[in-house]
Formats: C-alpha cells, structure tokens, sequence
C-alpha cells in the first residue's frame, strides 16, 4: 500500500536456495536511499543521503522461512516479515514489498558508503539539510511543480538556525506546501504536530461532506440496499435499469490483521458474491470519487474481474539519481491478467474526482487499458501515485515524499493534474449537496443506457 518504504510488509523470493551466509554484507538500493547491513541473523537499515546516514528498521532471520525462500526476516517492533528474492545475480537481489506493485532492487557494495562512518549531528542546521537533501536527491516533481527548491534552501536555511521546534516546523511546512503533494507530509512528534498537504480545494465539501454524500445515493438513487464487505470499504447495491453500482473508499483497512494476504483474501471473497450473478445486468458503475487509496495490487483484483484479455496497467519507475530529476529505475511492469474467479465483461463507468486518491488513481490506469473501454465521469483525480517514502531527520521528525511515477504504455505520468475524466462533469459542488443531487451518478447512469 501507499506506506512509508522503511514499512516493508514483506519481500517475496525466487525458488532457489542460496546459503544463508551469502546474504551477508552491504546491499545498496537502485533509486530509494537504502544500505542494508545483513549479519547472519541479523538486518539493518539505514537511510543514507550525501550529507547523512540514518538508522531506520532492523530485523531478525526467521528460522523458517516459507519454501523458496533465502531467508526471512522479522522486523524488531512491527510484526512485518521480510523475504528476499534472487535478482540477476549473485550480486544482485530484489525485496518486494506485499502490497506494492513493484520491487526494491538492492546490490552488493563493498562496504557502506564513508558518510555512515560517523553518526549525523542532531543540530537545527543539519536537520533542515537533511530534508533539504532528501527532497533534491528523491523528488522527482520540482520542475512540474514550479518550485525552485535551491531557492527554498537560500530563503529558509538562515532562519532555520535560531529557530525553536514550532518555527523549524513552519518553515518546513512553508517549503513542502508549495508543492501541493498529497504524498508529502511532516510530523513532529515532540511538539503533537503532524501536517499532511495537497493542492488548493476551493470547493470542499468539508467534515460533513462524506456522510451527505452517502445519503444522497442511498436515499434518492439506489433501490436496494448497499450491500458492505471488508470493513465498508467495498459496497455494492442496485440503482434503476437493473444497473449494479460498487463504491470502492479504500484500499487499505480490509481486515483486522492488517495483511495484504488476508486482505485479498477477504476481497476475492467479496468480489466472488457480488459478481455471482451478473445475468440481467445492463452494466456497472464503479464508484471511487471518495477513496483514499491504500494497496495498489488490491485495485488490480478488481480489474481483473472485468477483462477477458491481458493489458498493462502500468509501468512502475523509480528516481535514482540525486543529481539528475529525470532519471530513473527500469520499469517494472505490472498487467492486468483476467481472472477466472466471477466477474463482469460488459459496459462500465468509473466515477473519478479531486477526492480519488493515490492507489484510487493507479486503479482508475489499470482500468484505462481495458476493453471495451471504461468511461470516466467526473473530475481529475487528485495527482499522487507513488509510494510515500518515510524518512527520519536527525532531531527525531518524519516526513514523507514520493519518488516513483506510474507510467503509461506510452510513457505518460499522470503526476500533478491527476487522470482526466472522459465526460467532465463537477463532483460533490455544495450547491449539489444542499440540494441532494449527484449530477456524475446521473450522468454515469445515462451513459449504462445508451443515453446522450
């Protein structure tokens, strides 16, 4: 899911046995900031910058580790396990996180690079470094931005000396708002303030926005109930026609365990009813202009469910060079394979908005290659796809940045504005509220029809 990558869920592996003693050594990430120290029983990670070396998680080997698999580890705190797969060689290895719809690619170093030789100083100037630097060696968005992040450092740097714990948190929060990113965030926990940021929304539907929402469908448009799985994330329900409408408002949160496994699991399960009877269908309405985001590879199980052939979803890349913004990882492609569980082949609309979020949007590209294709009804979405990165700043705070674009087959990256709508229609307006209408619903609905 959209976590924070030192929160790996699990790293997958390859069949084939390698002795655990081979994994002893340094490993170093393709793109991420990673070293990894592994020890016999032992793993550690550090957070490495050209001005900083940061401890981040540790690990301790499982002594059985699941079939195929080099080794597993259990992470020291989390209950998260950790698998390592075989790369192209000897030297080389891939972590996959569970959950994620792609891998971390980590080869062997000779020994770790000489910044980790002394321990970054915890001083004001050195913390605002530090996440100075991490933006310019990771964010990949500055130029589509508009922000002159050089120009930041010279602004806020000299103020950054004095500062007390409240003003270094403003002038952090003056540097990353700029850049409208829902996938950017600080948090400090020494003085209870966190702050997550996006871009500019002049027409919030505000607390009580969601709820009215929600009344409005049930109560003007369905005619049956909704129908709820994985703790409400996924509903379904009947509106007029005989049209099937499923509102998806997260990726995440499925089960109590909080596991990828049992989340696709409880998913599969879900899915397995509401598309055991499809007969008498005139089509479905996918409804996600309120959803969060959470576990990329959940919304490719949904699309799955609605192809009878195989297409890219989309081609995942990484930053992996401080210096240069443009260059990247190699792709790693993740398809859409059609499933032989029950689903749907017919006519579909997807309702998209400002509210549509991170994995709500890499759902909404798996679902652009599909034929026949999907209709989008709405708004652009919100404009955030990467994974979030996690980062620790010598004085103890986190942020959070992205690093990665999901591209298209032609190599679009839908960053910044977000995926368009194929019929625009405004979303969620509080003239629409009051009146309890949902111009997008009635527009997808017309669309089912036939209707102009």
């Amino acid at each position: 899911m959209k976590r924070f990558a030192f929160a790996i869920a699990l790293l997958a592996i390859t069949a084939g046995s390698i002795s655990a003693q081979s994994l002893d050594g340094t490993w170093r990430s393709d793109g991420y900031g990673w070293v990894i120290d592994i020890r016999g029983d032992s793993m550690r990670a550090r957070e490495v910058t050209a001005i900083s070396c940061i401890p981040s998680f540790s690990a301790t080997r499982e002594a059985s580790p699941p079939a195929g698999a080099v080794a597993a580890f259990k992470f020291v705190g989390p209950p998260i396990i950790l698998q390592v797969l075989r790369g192209s060689s000897a030297d080389e290895m891939r972590l996959h996180l569970e959950g994620s719809a792609s891998d971390y690619i980590i080869r062997r170093a000779s020994a770790p690079p000489s910044i980790c030789d002394r321990e970054t100083p915890k001083d004001l100037l050195t913390t605002f470094d530090v996440l100075w630097q991490n933006y310019a060696e990771h964010y990949p968005f500055f130029s589509l931005k508009k922000v002159d992040w050089n120009a930041m450092r010279a602004t806020f740097r000299p103020r950054a000396a004095t500062a007390s714990p409240t003003e270094l948190f403003d002038i952090f929060t003056a540097m990353i708002e700029p850049l409208q990113d829902a996938h950017t965030s600080i948090s400090a926990p020494d003085i209870a303030r966190r702050r997550g940021f996006r871009r500019p929304d002049p027409d919030s539907i505000g607390p009580n926005g969601r709820p009215r929402i929600a009344e409005i469908i049930t109560t003007k448009y369905l005619r049956t109930p909704l129908r709820s799985w994985v703790q409400n994330r996924v509903s379904f329900g009947y509106l007029p026609d005989s049209i099937a409408y499923m509102r998806i408002t997260g990726f995440a949160g499925y089960t109590q365990d909080g596991s990828f496994r049992s989340a696709l699991a409880a998913l599969d399960a879900a899915l397995d009813t509401i598309f055991a009877d499809t007969k008498g269908w005139r089509g479905l309405i996918i409804d996600v202009r309120v959803n969060g985001g959470g576990a990329d590879p959940l919304g490719l199980a949904i699309a799955a469910r609605l192809t009878s052939a195989p297409y890219l979803a989309y081609n995942k890349v990484a930053r992996n060079d401080p210096n240069d913004a443009t260059k990247m990882t190699v792709g790693q492609p993740s398809m859409v394979t059609p499933s032989s569980r029950p689903g749907w082949r017919g006519p579909v609309v997807e309702l998209i908005g400002r509210y549509s979020v991170s994995a709500a949007e890499t759902f909404t590209q798996a679902l652009m290659g599909r034929r026949p294709a999907i209709a989008r009804v709405g708004e652009y979405t919100q404009g955030v796809f990467s994974d979030v990165m996690g980062r620790s700043l010598p004085n103890g705070w986190r942020i959070g940045l992205p690093n990665e674009l999901f591209l298209t087959e032609q190599g679009t990256s839908f960053d910044g504005p977000g995926i368009p709508p194929t019929v625009p229609v405004p979303t969620f307006t509080k003239v629409d509220l009051e009146a309890g209408r949902d111009p997008g619903l009635e527009r997808a609905m017309a669309l089912v029809l036939g209707k102009p």
